[in-house]
């Protein structure tokens, strides 16, 4: 049975989490902040971090997904996101997840080497799966990693 998952008090409201999302996601269309309160809205996600960089998961089954992780352009390159999927992570296990999966656009050099430096490998793909404007659809890779193989990571 899965444990309901509830929010830090602390955690970004949906309408932080969408500027935050709007300003990271120049590619895709981003998410809305009546999107984000629907998915927060279940009692098996949740949010980590604040108005700089969050992600956001769910925990289903023993699994955590990494619905989206987004950090604000003003604040990238100072290891927030390094940090936000850590306590991703850490609320995960928390919560009885063992395994941990997600999707990411193939063109996203940063998301894709941050996942990886976390023990996430490719398991999969979703052949022309983002739309581009201009130019054609790219794949989701999608990633999986097992949470119990470290407690945290360096």
């Amino acid at each position: 049975m899965t444990t309901p998952v509830h929010n830090h008090p602390s955690s970004p409201t949906p309408e932080e989490m969408a500027r935050t999302h709007q300003a990271a996601f120049l590619q895709g269309r981003p998410w809305s902040a009546r999107e984000f309160a629907a998915l927060l809205d279940s009692p098996f996600s949740y949010a980590v971090g604040d108005a700089r960089s969050f992600a956001l998961g769910r925990v289903v089954a023993g699994e955590a997904e990494l619905l989206t992780i987004a950090t604000h352009p003003d604040h990238q390159r100072q290891g927030l996101a390094q940090a936000i999927l850590e306590r991703w992570w850490e609320v995960a296990l928390a919560h009885g997840a063992t395994d941990g999966f997600l999707e990411v656009a193939e063109d996203n050099q940063p998301a894709r080497s941050l996942y990886k430096a976390f023990g996430f490998a490719e398991s999969g793909r979703r052949v022309g799966y983002y739309p581009r404007q201009g130019t054609a659809a790219v794949d989701a890779v999608l990633m999986r990693v097992s949470l119990r193989k470290a407690e945290s990571v360096e």
